[in-house]
């Protein structure tokens, strides 16, 4: 990961700026750099993933012009052929492209990356700043006005802090110029349903899967992978072990008492043959990690927070341990191919609004904890899953086809990977258990008992009533929201709402996010 930053005002206070950017050098310790462009000013922390030499620095510069971005760029060496008649390059950085790009397309060139990135331009012919993120949101880009009404962009919402006075996520697959934010891809969107029969759904599942693993091994630092045990994070390294000629390194992480995954993952492993190793961590240091992952998070969902505890410890204990720099997850496929949750969908039609809300939502849940627990420990994600082609393809095909019609959840992409010996049996036909949960019940439930410690019922009941917007309903709630008030006060609003099930269908209407409250959880986890 990287961090970025831009003050859009030529009256910008450099003191301001850099008391902000510095809060986010943990996502990019490997070098940093203010420009100041005449107009304001952008910041760039980096971490070395493509293009390790010091050419590869940004910000880049073409005239005038200036440009940070936080991504990858994939396939873009052939971009880079085709600009380089024209255009002279001097790194071996994927992002070195842009600047090019916008000059000879505009915000066209948007819409042509295959790429998870955010980014901020300076125009210096036009005198205007430009800003975008990719369609799903993954690499994260925050925005505020300050004072005088100028814009600020951010990687991370605590870099706006103390700033502007209210702090926003940018819209993902949008696009920033001339004082307003336009829509270039809403990936969720579907015109037409494509009429391909199961046989068909699946074989192009299988590829386009395979494909998205295979662009995101490119890496000049090392690749890694975190490995659950569960079918989404299974899928990414089998399909990497196969592509890879030596083995892959694995991690996992459990509470040292019930950690459920943990021999999943180690059946994984042994499997496809990869360099594993298991972390475990405590009760105590759940607790005592808590009010730093929410700090970290920005963020006082629960589903996020309880995820986040044992992702942020293990990818702790991977910067403290090992040289690894990039990560690949599993994230994403539960939006497209259902939650235990979404077995109660009515119809079709409920079944594809939801996971087009779940995908719109992103950003504020699942990606926003994979990023900012990876990145706080100078590491870079990546998510096949959220491939842009991938994702495209999944959200096109009938929902018909992605009901569980068969008595098993996620069929299509279990049947995909089916042949291949990708997995062992038991571990591709597993019924999901939440990775909050898989990691060990215990450890939501050592969580709910410290949030029920800490107040007594008048104590619950009177806090609550301080919230408007997303008001707190469990202990656990509450406790979460203030410590989030804590380091972002009155940013509530980054956030839409708690992540729940859809309340409006029948057996989903429960008061905790956990798949362990549903009828249907059965053997999960287990």
């Amino acid at each position: 990961m990287c961090s970025i930053m831009g003050y859009c005002s030529s009256k910008a206070d450099i003191e301001l700026f850099k008391k902000g950017f510095e809060k986010t050098i943990s996502r990019g310790p490997d070098d940093s750099r203010i420009v100041d462009t005449g107009d304001g000013y952008l910041g760039f922390h980096r971490l070395a993933i493509m293009g390790l030499s010091e050419s590869g620095m940004q910000p880049f510069q073409l005239g005038k012009s200036y440009v940070v971005c936080n991504g990858e760029i994939y396939g873009f060496e052939k971009i880079k052929q085709s600009l380089s008649t024209k255009y002279t390059f001097v790194s071996e950085s994927d992002c070195e492209i842009l600047l090019p790009l916008y000059q000879e397309y505009g915000t066209d060139m948007f819409g042509m990356l295959d790429a998870e990135f955010a980014c901020i331009i300076y125009d210096g012919e036009s005198g205007e700043y430009i800003a975008a993120r990719d369609p799903i949101g993954i690499r994260p880009l925050y925005y505020g006005y300050d004072k005088e009404g100028s814009i600020v962009f951010a990687s991370e919402a605590k870099n706006l802090v103390g700033l502007v006075e209210n702090i926003m996520p940018f819209p993902p697959g949008h696009f920033y110029k001339d004082g307003k934010f336009t829509c270039y891809c809403d990936i969720a969107a579907v015109d037409t349903y494509r009429e391909d029969d199961l046989e068909t759904v699946c074989k192009n599942i299988h590829n386009k899967l395979v494909s998205g693993v295979e662009k995101r091994l490119v890496a000049d630092a090392k690749v890694g992978f975190l490995l659950s045990g569960g079918l989404d994070s299974s899928l990414v390294c089998a399909i990497a072990a196969k592509k890879s000629k030596t083995p892959i390194k694995t991690f996992a992480i459990g509470m040292s008492e019930d950690a459920i995954d943990l021999k999943y993952a180690k059946q994984v492993a042994e499997y496809i043959g990869s360099d594993h190793r298991e972390v475990y961590m405590t009760p105590d240091e759940v607790i005592q990690s808590l009010e730093e992952v929410i700090k970290i998070l920005g963020t006082y969902d629960i589903t996020t927070i309880r995820a986040s505890m044992g992702m942020y410890l293990v990818c702790k204990a991977i910067h403290e341990q090992t040289d690894i720099r990039v990560l690949l997850t599993g994230e994403i496929s539960d939006e497209l191919f259902g939650y235990k949750y979404t077995d109660f969908a009515p119809n079709a039609e409920e079944f594809q609004k939801e996971a087009q809300k779940r995908i719109r939502e992103l950003h504020m849940y699942d990606v926003l904890r994979a990023d900012r627990c990876i990145s706080v420990n100078s590491l870079e994600a990546r998510v096949p899953f959220g491939d842009i082609d991938f994702v495209k393809y999944v959200m096109s095909v009938n929902p018909e086809l992605k009901l569980n019609k068969y008595g098993k959840g996620k069929y299509l992409l279990r049947h995909a990977f089916e042949d291949g010996e990708y997995l062992p049996e038991e571990i591709l036909w597993r019924e999901k258990a939440a990775f909050s949960d898989a990691v060990g019940h215990s450890m939501v439930d050592y969580l709910k008992e410290y949030a029920r410690n800490t107040y007594t019922d008048e104590e619950f009941e009177s806090r609550c009533q301080k919230y408007d917007h997303s008001r707190p309903f469990t202990k656990e709630s509450l406790l979460y929201r203030e410590i989030f008030e804590k380091y972002y006060p009155g940013q509530s609003k980054m956030v839409v709402d708690f992540w729940m099930p859809n309340k409006s269908w029948e057996g989903c209407n429960v008061d905790d996010p956990s798949a362990r409250v549903l009828s249907n959880y059965g053997d999960s986890g287990k």
